[in-house]
């Protein structure tokens, strides 16, 4: 009882311990218990503020701490979209996004301001911030694409592109009103505001990247590399609204500019991730339940018509919107639910535009009272909207999204488990750990998150204590990196006569289908590297093999140079190391560089022209002009030799001199060599890819593995 006593329990809680611990029950119970009604937790944290805010039983009041957590939390939605959309997809898109942006901005301002002036019989300076309120909208469903496993969807990536688009002719919009309400739309206006906004756009997209490489280039702590994720993202957004445009458009091209840096496999973007959806977002979202007022329904109905008309007139335009959008680009309907869902939701800018517009007085009434330019019944109305389109949006993005994750999944044979992706990493050197599991990740093709095996191979001759204790320290080391990444990594201890025996023993009992193996920071490749090592593996390994030297982390990579060898397009393991290249872009949005012969480049050109990644392509005919490359390459560059042995058409006599060249031009560069896997036993020496039977594997990883396969099986 004087425990009860000294706390103060009175409506509404005051305690910040007590408040924090509600929020956080709230985040745990709500997914918990909806998801067993099938309902969106996203839903149930915005009904969950509103009973538990001031219009509901005041348990919490909407303070400055609940504003605040909830500005970070839209901010980092917003982060998020550009963060992780498919840049390639992106540019590949462009268009198909502007002309979405200009769909779902034109449409409902056009509803807007005919149901403002012929319905609700509003003026037309409030007509047309209405209808700006109905342009914009708030990704707020985007957390669920996450949970499927389609933020990567070409709808996905029309409605960020398009978001921007729309949300910053309606802040335009708003920004012009204000202007005309105020009497400073001047051209001196224009012209400042012009020149600001180019100025906050070349910082953000040109001067943050820079940055970005160089911090994380030279600062490899977790927690520091998380910070200064923070640092970039709430400075994009300061610079944004100090340009004269909203935050939220800071937050998204803030993430735009870190997109290449954070590859979707990393753990950093794992962490970010996690964060957010565990903490930030969440407050957000209640903090927009806290503004529900349920009342408004049962004490004034002009509140009760505008809040029916706003809702209807918006979901309509924006329906509209999606479908022209589907019609124009022939989208799926399941595309046109993800693009009707994500752009339904309003939020972010509907509220900075009903805050501005209810707090310019254009007038008086009769007994003193102001005339807002936006009055109590839009402002209500409008949260009644908010809630009613946020309702719909996590509904409908939740049913296209398990509608294309079904069938993304069905689309992949995963009856056939001889045929299964398996990585095999080395990990004899506690160094070297991080980054050769990251390039795993980075290559690996599947969703499949227990495909990667740690092995550290203890020669007989030196086993003991210390040795084995050495060994599960490094193993251990592996799977923390790898649980960052979410990555459930098998490990593996191996005693054997030596390394390479130990190696090839396990690649053919766990049947491996990619070796990756590291070479030390400090160590220089010498000329018998490949005799010994590599060769061994070749001969005896059936499995594309990878020997990676890091120099500076592979996300702060610009290019990728990969040197092929003459008639490598001929040799059957030729489209199984090509995939593990293009999955490398795929999946940090990296350009590549291609070096070959005219018919080598060709052949990849047709796989590019299916799955457009950002590329260069130059006709290379001799490795004895190899030393030229040199001259064209930055000290960004990761070099990537494909290596043949003796037997292959494509072998050259000058590929021994692979070792002088890198120890001698490059030792500024982390480099690839990349051994492909052998001709099976079966097939004889001049084989083509016509047996159907040998690129089956490659067909069943994804749909950049199967139009490598076609690519190959018309040669």
């Amino acid at each position: 009882m004087l425990l009860l006593n000294i706390l103060d329990t009175s409506l509404p809680f005051t305690n910040p311990v007590l408040k924090f611990l509600i929020i956080l029950i709230i985040i745990l119970l709500a997914p918990i218990i909806l998801n067993k009604l099938r309902i969106p937790h996203i839903l149930g944290l915005i009904l969950a503020g509103a009973v538990i805010g001031p219009n509901g039983f005041n348990l919490l009041l909407r303070d400055s701490s609940i504003i605040l957590s909830g500005t970070a939390g839209l901010l980092y939605i917003m982060f998020l979209a550009g963060l992780e959309i498919d840049m390639n997809e992106f540019k590949k898109n462009k268009f198909k996004s502007l002309l979405f942006g200009l769909y779902t901005f034109s449409i409902p301002m056009t509803f807007g301001i005919l149901v403002g002036i012929f319905i609700l019989k509003f003026s037309v300076l409030t007509s047309v911030l209405l209808a700006s309120m109905f342009a914009s909208h708030t990704l707020i469903a985007y957390p669920i694409l996450g949970k499927f496993g389609i933020t990567k969807n070409r709808a996905v990536n029309l409605v960020v592109g398009g978001t921007m688009i729309t949300d910053t002719l309606a802040l335009l919009v708003l920004a012009i009103i204000v202007g005309m309400t105020k009497g400073t739309t001047s051209l001196e206006f224009w012209i400042r505001l012009f020149i600001s906004v180019m100025v906050f756009g070349f910082i953000v997209l040109h001067i943050f990247p820079i940055i970005g490489r160089w911090f994380l280039k030279r600062y490899q702590d977790h927690i520091s590399q998380y910070i200064f994720v923070l640092v970039i993202l709430f400075l994009g957004s300061f610079l944004a609204e100090a340009a004269g445009i909203e935050a939220i458009i800071g937050a998204l091209l803030s993430g735009f500019a870190l997109n290449r840096l954070i590859p979707s496999t990393s753990a950093l973007m794992n962490r970010i991730e996690f964060v957010g959806n565990a903490i930030f977002i969440p407050f957000f979202l209640i903090g927009v339940g806290m503004l529900i007022d349920y009342r408004a329904f049962f004490t004034d109905f002009e509140t009760i018509l505008v809040a029916v008309v706003m809702t209807i007139a918006v979901t309509l335009a924006k329906f509209f919107a999606a479908w022209a959008t589907q019609k124009s680009f022939k989208f799926s309907v399941d595309e046109r639910r993800i693009i009707f869902g994500l752009s339904i939701a309003h939020a972010a800018v509907t509220l900075a535009t009903v805050s501005v517009g209810y707090n310019i007085i254009i007038g008086e009434t009769e007994t003193g009272e102001p005339i807002r330019l936006l009055g109590e019944s839009i402002l209500n109305g409008t949260i009644i909207m908010i809630l009613v389109t946020c309702t719909i949006s996590t509904f409908v993005v939740q049913k296209g999204s398990r509608n294309l994750s079904i069938f993304q999944s069905t689309a992949r044979d995963k009856s056939d488990t001889e045929n299964e992706e398996k990585i095999l990493v080395t990990v004899n050197n506690a160094d070297t750990v991080e980054e050769l599991i990251n390039l795993s990740t980075i290559i690996k093709s599947k969703e499949n998150k227990e495909s990667i095996f740690a092995l550290h191979v203890i020669n007989n001759e030196n086993s003991d204590v210390k040795a084995e204790n050495n060994a599960i320290k490094i193993l251990d080391k592996a799977i923390k990196i790898a649980w960052a990444t979410d990555i459930h990594l098998k490990k593996l201890l191996r005693y054997d006569m030596n390394v390479l025996n130990g190696v090839l023993n396990v690649a053919k009992e766990k049947k491996i289908t990619d070796l990756i193996s590291g070479l030390h920071v400090k160590t220089n490749i010498s000329e018998s590297f490949l005799g010994d090592l590599t060769e061994g593996i070749l001969s005896k390994c059936n499995a594309t093999t990878f020997i990676y030297k890091s120099l500076q982390p592979i996300s702060t990579i610009k290019r990728h140079i990969i040197i092929m060898p003459n008639n490598v397009e001929n040799e059957i393991g030729f489209p199984f190391w090509l995939l593990k290249i293009w999955n490398i872009a795929y999946n940090t949005g990296t350009k590549l560089v291609f070096y070959g012969t005219e018919q080598t480049i060709k052949v990849i050109k047709n796989i590019h022209s299916e799955h457009p990644i950002e590329a260069d392509f130059v006709i290379f005919n001799s490795w004895s002009s190899a030393k030229e490359l040199s001259n064209n390459i930055k000290l960004d560059d990761n070099l990537i030799f494909i290596l043949t042995r003796k037997d292959e058409p494509s072998y050259q006599k000058n590929i021994k001199n692979i070792s002088i060249y890198l120890n001698r031009y490059l030792t500024s560069n982390s480099f690839i060599l990349v051994c492909p896997i052998m001709k099976p036993t079966s097939i004889n020496d001049t084989i083509e890819f016509n047996n159907p039977s040998l690129l089956e594997p490659l067909e069943k990883l994804d749909e950049i593995g199967k139009t490598i396969a076609s690519v190959f099986r018309k040669k």
